[in-house]
């Protein structure tokens, strides 16, 4: 038997993505965010849902650029950093001594020690009540040579991705493979045949 629990979001998982941008002195900044995600294949683009007095919000209106970065699982501290405090008060690269390197697109810098990094275009601006959802198109998407599989892609198990859970307020590890998309259900379809 289910219980409602009220109006509250539990999906599971998200994404602990670290959004950077420069701020108004040029200087990179970063901040995490969960609630975002891709939301188009043509373009491609993702969506990132920043609240207003955010630092970042600023940034991201001005240059309309962003980067979307993913942690891998060795770096989940730095990454835990940048949800912690404002860049309008500490340099969270300085602190976490990570990289910030010049996008090659847009006017926003990717972290070097992650292993995937998006270039996004600010395209659309969306207000939705606590928070302000920037889509961008990726213009470019940056991945680390020891984390593609055979094909070329990223390797979800090389990239070994950061896994947030918002109502519990942690961090996990992404499982192993249960099945193959596309194919699992195809059974049902096969029972229905005559």
């Amino acid at each position: 038997m289910k219980k409602d629990i009220g109006t509250v979001t539990p999906l599971y998982p998200a994404p602990d993505l670290i959004v950077a941008t420069y701020d108004e002195n040029g200087a990179p900044n970063g901040m995490a965010a969960a609630w975002g995600g891709v939301c188009c294949s043509e373009p491609p683009c993702v969506a990132v849902a920043v609240r207003k007095e955010r630092y970042t919000y600023g940034a991201i209106s001005e240059r309309e650029a962003f980067t979307v970065n993913i942690p891998s699982e060795d770096l989940v501290e730095q990454a835990d950093l940048f949800g912690l405090c404002s860049g309008a008060e500490h340099d969270k690269f300085a602190l976490t001594k990570l990289t910030a390197v010049k996008g090659t697109k847009v006017d926003a810098p990717t972290i070097e020690e992650f292993p995937i990094s998006m270039e996004c275009r600010l395209i659309k601006t969306v207000e939705i009540g606590s928070h302000v959802q920037f889509i961008g198109e990726v213009v470019a998407c940056w991945v680390d040579d020891d984390c593609m599989d055979e094909k070329g892609n990223p390797s979800p198990e090389k990239v070994r991705p950061v896994i947030f859970m918002p109502q519990s307020g942690r961090y996990y590890r992404m499982g192993s493979e249960i099945a193959r998309a596309y194919k699992a259900g195809r059974r049902f379809l096969e029972e229905e045949k005559p």
